[in-house]
C-alpha cells in the first residue's frame, strides 16, 4: 500500500512559486511562460485540472500595484521631471515588475488549489 501524500495549501504554494508540479515538487508545472503541463513529467499528476484564469492576473496587478506603484508616488522626480521620461520609467519597471511575478503568482494559484483539494469538474 503507497502512502497518501500530505497536502497543504501551505507546502502547495511553495511548490508552485518554484513552478514545479505541486503534487511531487519535482516536475515542471509550465511547459512555456504561463501554459501549464498538462500532467506532471515525474509523477503523472492531472495539472491541467486546476483552474487558473483570470486569479492570478488579479493577485499579481494587486501586488505590484502595492509594492512598485504606490511606493514610486513618495518620490518627487514623478511630479518634476518630464512626463515623456516619468512614463518611460514607470511603465518599464511595472511591465517588467509583473511580467516577471506572473508566473510565480500563477504557479502558487495553482500550488494552493492543489494543497486545498480544489479541482474543477466540467
Amino acid at each position: 500500500m503507497t502512502a497518501i501524500p500530505m497536502r497543504s495549501p501551505g507546502l502547495g504554494l511553495k511548490r508552485g512559486l518554484a513552478r514545479h508540479c505541486p503534487n511531487c515538487g519535482e516536475g515542471h508545472l509550465f511547459s512555456g511562460y504561463l501554459k501549464v503541463q498538462p500532467t506532471c513529467e515525474a509523477c503523472g499528476h492531472d495539472n491541467g485540472a486546476y483552474r487558473a484564469d483570470d486569479g492570478p492576473a488579479y493577485f499579481t496587478i494587486l501586488l505590484v500595484g502595492h509594492l512598485v506603484v504606490a511606493p514610486l508616488l513618495c518620490f518627487s522626480f514623478i511630479w518634476t521631471w518630464p512626463v515623456g521620461l516619468v512614463l518611460t520609467l514607470t511603465l518599464s519597471l511595472v511591465a517588467g515588475a509583473t511580467l516577471s511575478l506572473l508566473p510565480l503568482v500563477k504557479g502558487g494559484f495553482i500550488g494552493v488549489q492543489w494543497g486545498s483539494r480544489a479541482v474543477a469538474t466540467a
